[in-house]
């Protein structure tokens, strides 16, 4: 039976991500996947705000053309042009990214099982036994820490016993090839109870792609039905020429914040799968980032003391703390049930203290708080528990 330090499960940014750092730090990782390919079955947009580009390194031919102008509508499609004199976005070549890092993981020394299943996760003698399942072949691994990157609905969150997420939106999405000339890269935003209950419906055109998308309380709206009406109104209404689509991507997003146990002695959770999306604009790709690489400062520790103390440190209470605002803001979001309260609110939206605030949505520098393992060591030091 192969024997791992960890075993990574879910090969997206998050996982890849997690499973690249401890490869490079001379650790044993297993990533698993049930994909055959990473670029097959996308989930996210992939747009990478400011903070995130400044902070992390991407593959040179990942990132689409910078994005400065925002432009929001209310459901009359009264429009609110915002402009950055920043790069704010830029969105992900996904598949390209995925492959590239994967590349970068089996370099490192990273042990990769693509189309592969995870079938349980049994504890013993220290140790976790997975039983995972390639093709018709099942087999075996051992692992002192599980890593559950597996998204929303997390099956490594079921096996550990650790919190799971409740609370979601599903997108869906359309990616066309950009042949519009539609005047520089650009985000769309409408804000329609009708169309995108509780989120909104977007437009990104960066002169090589365009995403067309929706997003909403599954209970409240048909995805399809409402992104069939919403690519008609960006192609009739705001001018955007939609021709070849490229592919069609859909998922789950948790917007419940930070789940609050996200570890214990056998492992611990990262990206969707902890509930590291923003609860107000549903942004995950910055969190999965920050998160991760504060899971790997944790692992590696855990791991050169041969003890899961300090896994005590890898909880989401203290990251629930950070976002109270936006969960508040959230619930407002959901609230807004008819569209003459949307366009209200959109109105509001136009005034000059409302602009400053969309601005500071779109705009401000925030991003999902960096705990460097020094600080998370002192909190342990400061509840008596040790290393060793």
């Amino acid at each position: 039976m192969a024997e791992f330090d960890c075993a990574v499960v879910g090969a997206g940014l998050a996982g890849l991500n997690l499973a690249l750092a401890l490869g490079r730090q001379g650790r044993r990782v297993l990533l698993i996947d049930r994909k055959e390919t990473l670029q097959a079955g996308i989930h996210t947009t992939g747009i990478f705000v400011r903070r995130t580009l400044e902070d992390f390194s991407f593959p040179a031919d990942s990132l689409g053309p910078a994005i400065r102008h925002v432009s929001l509508y209310s459901p009359g499609l009264r429009r609110l042009d915002l402009e950055s004199p920043h790069a704010e976005f830029r969105v992900g070549r996904m598949g390209r990214l995925y492959t590239a890092w994967l590349e970068e993981c089996r370099a490192a020394g990273v042990e990769i099982a693509l189309e592969t299943h995870l079938e349980s996760i049994c504890e013993a003698g220290g140790a976790n036994t997975l039983r995972l399942r390639t093709g018709k072949q099942s087999w075996e691994a051992t692992a002192r820490f599980v890593v559950g990157a597996d998204g929303a609905v997390s099956r490594v969150a079921e096996h550990l016993g650790l919190s799971r997420n409740t609370e979601w939106i599903v997108g869906l999405e359309d990616v066309y090839r950009d042949t519009s000339n539609g005047g520089p890269p650009r985000m769309h935003c409408l804000i329609d109870p009708e169309l995108a209950p509780g989120y909104i419906a977007w437009a990104v055109h960066d002169g090589e792609e365009i995403h067309v998308g929706v997003g909403g309380y599954a209970e409240r709206f048909a995805p399809p039905a409402a992104l069939a009406r919403w690519t008609e109104v960006v192609r009739t209404k705001l001018g955007i020429a939609i021709e070849e689509r490229v592919e069609r991507r859909g998922g789950r997003i948790p917007v419940g914040g930070v789940l609050p146990q996200i570890a214990n002695t056998r492992g611990l959770l990262v990206g969707d799968a902890a509930g590291a999306v923003s609860p107000l604009t549903a942004g995950g790709l910055d969190p999965c980032l920050r998160l991760s690489g504060f899971a790997t400062e944790v692992l590696d520790e855990a791991l050169r003391a041969g003890s899961s103390a300090p896994l005590a440190a890898y909880s989401g209470k203290m990251f629930r703390r950070k976002f109270r605002s936006r969960l508040w803001l959230r619930t407002g979001l959901r609230r807004i049930s008819s569209r003459w309260l949307a366009e209200a609110a959109c109105w509001a939206l136009r005034t000059s203290l409302g602009q400053g605030l969309a601005a500071r949505v779109f705009f401000h520098p925030a991003s999902f708080p960096d705990v460097p393992w020094s600080r998370a060591a002192r909190s342990l030091d400061r509840v008596g528990v040790t290393n060793g």
